[in-house]
């Protein structure tokens, strides 16, 4: 998917729900915010494009929508596993292109990848795993907040990456970020050089402009 603006479609409005229009919203992109629950479609409409009360297990409500016309579609609900399911289902029979879903566990997660999950996240936990990796040098936690327009993130390393040194990429003169640390297999490497060689599963920890960070990524 390219930088451009783009349409996202977010189904359940809880706290993961919630933030991630919110952070989608501010990053300049469309966002359409569904829920059963009237009071979170109100709570969410001054920071998304549009907000519905909506049964999303009803398959005719989630064909008006028109979820193939999204860039993605995110599922965030991890409460009520029947609902998650067939909301990924449903949406994905419809054509969605690319679906992200939210998982409570790993038996949830099995389940939402059979109904055609691109994506599956378990937000809490992948969270834990953030923070424990910033924590092995406290220099980087101050860091995080330098400037409204820097950020760090947690990114596996782009297939195109993969083979070659932090040198050969060019990163910080191309891409205009810093790697700061590198896990690798849960080996985690801080003294990183010009000749550092990236490889297939690599965590890259980086830091730059929102901007720059967000085109990274989508180099996966």
């Amino acid at each position: 998917m390219s930088a451009q603006k783009k349409q996202y479609a977010v189904f359940g409005i809880g706290r993961f729900g919630s933030a991630l229009c919110k952070e989608l919203s501010e990053l300049g992109h469309e966002v359409l915010a569904v829920d059963a629950s009237e009071e979170n479609v109100n709570a969410i409409a001054p920071y998304v494009t549009q907000a519905i009360q909506l049964n999303a297990t009803d398959e005719e409500a989630i064909h008006s929508l028109g979820v193939r016309n999204f860039d993605a579609v995110v599922v965030s609900i991890g409460g009520n596993l029947r609902d998650s399911i067939m909301i990924t289902l449903l949406c994905k029979e419809l054509g969605a292109k690319y679906l992200l879903a939210k998982a409570s566990d790993e038996l949830h997660a099995k389940m939402l990848k059979k109904m055609g999950a691109d994506r599956v996240v378990f937000p809490e936990r992948d969270m834990g795993v953030r923070v424990a990796k910033t924590l092995v040098s406290p220099r980087l936690l101050d860091l995080i907040n330098l400037s409204g327009d820097y950020m760090m993130a947690d990114i596996a390393a782009p297939q195109s990456w993969v083979g070659r040194t932090i040198h050969d990429i060019d990163i910080r003169k191309r891409y205009n970020v810093s790697v700061l640390v590198i896990n690798r297999a849960g080996d985690v490497m801080m003294n990183l050089t010009a000749e550092t060689r990236l490889e297939a599963g690599d965590d890259l920890l980086m830091l730059g402009h929102r901007s720059d960070i967000q085109r990274i990524e989508e180099l996966n």
